[in-house]
């Protein structure tokens, strides 16, 4: 017991000692946010502080990403920490919910409107914290950076790259608008959604608008998709497994007086059942192809309509061993139920080793945090920073430990 108590006012007082440095080195990457692929600057600036700690960096083959080991020297269970690196191309928004913010980017058209700036400081603050506590700890940490999570386009060199690491279990963190500072959200089971992108054409005859009935009018066949796919998921969807649709696009025509031979159709559906997910899908196929039909047309679906992202699902033994850490060190923080429609690269470690994914409130009022991820008056709450710290290095040392 005496041993815990230690270990735990050990972590509290480096973190509350790192705190400013925490936020300096968020504000100094949120004034310089870099799309995905690109964090070329990024990535500079993180490895020069990594090799101030002396930990082994390796690159990562066809990517920004890099991963940096540190070793106890000792032998034990191997743990992954990830973070994202990549902003979003968001024009920001000078005000937050109440007011001024307090940083701006300064690249225009890009913002880091997620919070990646905030989780690259985290892991940061709890890489020097285990690394100056090495000595108490066994076995080995892998901090992941991971390239172009807003796109996926990094994920799959960095799970080639640790595939045979002999990683025991993956953690993460994502601070969330919708959480209040001061709350952390780490149950079991699914957390984030899964994703199918919706991409399909609906293909007709072109013509004048003046004898549609010398056409083949894909718009009508469109609106009534539209209007069946409504009714589908009333009728057909579990509805105790709910699968969202989410579309955001249609395009076709070019002038008033001329019937468009295509209209093209985008967006997104969500879950957590992947089961149900893909019987979503083929409602969607379903659904357009017999309605394109009656009205004359056919539909072509693109490449990438298919599950883009599976769930999140957070670990049971992971999940528990997070929640007695946390309530050691922030007693009455942990809140549960909570689920976020949004969807995630990281559900891809669970390839590698069991993964657990926490949720780090990052809401005020008052300051004027609380927008919607990827909005252009989103902000977080820096307050809330040490407390990301504070669960990802708890968490650490607990797993390296029990």
């Amino acid at each position: 017991m005496k041993t815990m108590v230690k270990v735990n006012d050990f972590i509290k007082n480096k973190a509350k000692e790192l705190e400013p440095e925490t936020i300096r080195i968020r504000t100094y990457l949120y004034e310089r946010p870099e799309l995905s692929g690109k964090e070329y600057e990024t990535v500079k600036f993180l490895k020069e502080e990594i090799k101030k700690l002396g930990l082994v960096i390796e690159e990562v083959p066809g990517s920004t990403g890099f991963t940096a080991l540190l070793d106890t020297g000792k032998p034990g269970k191997t743990l992954g920490i990830r973070t994202d690196i990549d902003a979003l191309p968001v024009e920001e928004n000078p005000m937050n919910l109440a007011g001024p913010r307090k940083y701006f980017s300064k690249n225009p058209g890009v913002m880091h409107a997620c919070g990646h700036d905030g989780h690259m400081s985290i892991v940061l603050s709890t890489m020097k914290i285990l690394n100056n506590m090495k000595d108490t700890l066994s076995g080995k940490v892998y901090f992941i950076f991971e390239e172009g999570e807003e796109i996926g386009c990094g994920i799959e060199a960095m799970i080639q790259h640790l595939k045979n690491k002999e990683i025991d279990a993956i953690y993460g963190n994502h601070l969330t608008s919708f959480m209040d500072t001061g709350t952390i959200g780490v149950d079991a089971g699914p957390r984030m959604a899964g994703a199918i992108l919706v991409d399909f054409t609906v293909h007709g005859k072109s013509g004048h608008g003046s004898r549609p009935d010398l056409s083949v009018n894909p718009l009508f066949a469109t609106a009534h998709i539209l209007t069946g796919l409504t009714n589908a998921w009333a009728n057909q969807i579990d509805v105790t497994k709910t699968v969202t649709l989410g579309l955001t696009q249609i395009h076709g025509g070019t002038a008033n007086n001329v019937i468009p031979d295509k209209v093209e159709i985008g967006g997104s559906l969500r879950f957590y059942d992947v089961e149900e997910g893909e019987k979503a899908l083929n409602i969607v196929k379903n659904v357009a192809n017999l309605t394109a039909q009656a009205h004359n047309c056919t539909v072509e679906f693109g490449e990438k309509f298919e599950i883009a992202a599976l769930p999140v699902i957070n670990d049971e033994e992971l999940a528990e061993l997070a929640q007695g850490g946390i309530e050691e060190l922030m007693p009455g923080s942990v809140v549960h139920n909570v689920r976020w429609f949004a969807s995630e690269s990281f559900n891809q470690y669970a390839k590698i080793a069991p993964i657990l994914f926490a949720f780090v409130g990052v809401r005020n009022e008052m300051y004027g945090s609380g927008a919607e991820h990827h909005n252009d008056k989103f902000d977080i709450d820096e307050n809330g920073l040490i407390n990301g710290v504070l669960v990802t290095t708890k968490f650490a040392a607990d797993f390296l430990t029990k």
